[in-house]
């Protein structure tokens, strides 16, 4: 099961409490530690956190320097963490524009976890499904169009260096917001969608439990029929 997560809500976290925003983005490295040992126990074999997209570089530069130190204090403590768990990590999105100590700690860490099996923790950072749609668009060549697989395929090299899972199972977002800010759009075509008030430093493996068993509720029918649906007879084009 893939699971990905849009980590809303950080910085009206801080603020409601009288704090700064940079202390809702601390607390919610908290929550990603909770949602990574909850997910193996879901069913959940992927992960994907959307921690910083492509247009958060327009934030206060003070709160942008804030989030690259903690994402690489963050890998930095965790590493042992991931490889006692077994959980392996891949970063995706640019990262010619991260900062060189922050590059050089996700291939350390990325290399240091390359063997574990039991989760794979996908962190896209400096990331925007626009341009990487756009970019892999831009590596098709011939008449014919590529299929989805393939251009599934194109899309995940735009991404990382290493093929990863491109279908989205469930999209949770936290924090009250209800649409998908330029994450994974390809990969989340049939994914369901779940929000939750809930802000992102909170939210904690019961959260992800109750998705995830919402995800189970509803039945997935990728554009075909339900399996309690009669198909009605039609005459000419369908619409």
């Amino acid at each position: 099961m893939h699971v990905a997560i849009i980590m809303d809500g950080n910085g009206r976290w801080a603020t409601r409490r009288g704090l700064l925003r940079p202390a809702g983005h601390r607390a919610g490295a908290n929550a990603v530690r909770r949602a990574i040992e909850a997910a193996p126990d879901l069913g959940i074999t992927t992960l994907t956190l959307f921690a910083f997209s492509c247009d958060n570089w327009r934030r206060p530069p003070e709160e942008v320097n804030e989030l690259m130190w903690l994402l690489k204090a963050y890998l930095r403590s965790e590493a042992r963490r991931f490889l006692e768990s077994g959980a392996r990590l891949s970063v995706i999105g640019r990262r010619d524009r991260l900062p060189a100590r922050l590059r050089t700690e996700i291939r350390r860490v990325e290399r240091a976890t390359a063997t574990g099996t039991k989760l794979l923790v996908r962190i896209a950072l400096d990331y925007s499904a626009r341009e990487s749609i756009a970019r892999a668009a831009a590596q098709c060549s011939g008449v014919m169009p590529p299929t989805a697989d393939n251009f599934g395929k194109l899309l995940a090299q735009t991404l990382s260096d290493e093929p990863g899972p491109t279908d989205v199972d469930l999209l949770i977002r936290t924090g009250g917001e209800k649409r998908l800010s330029d994450f994974l759009l390809w990969e989340c075509a049939y994914a369901e969608l779940v929000f939750t008030d809930t802000m992102w430093p909170d939210f904690d493996g019961h959260e992800l439990r109750a998705a995830v068993q919402e995800f189970h509720r509803r039945e997935r029918r990728f554009g075909g029929l339900g399996a309690d649906t009669t198909p009605m007879p039609h005459h000419g084009a369908e619409r």
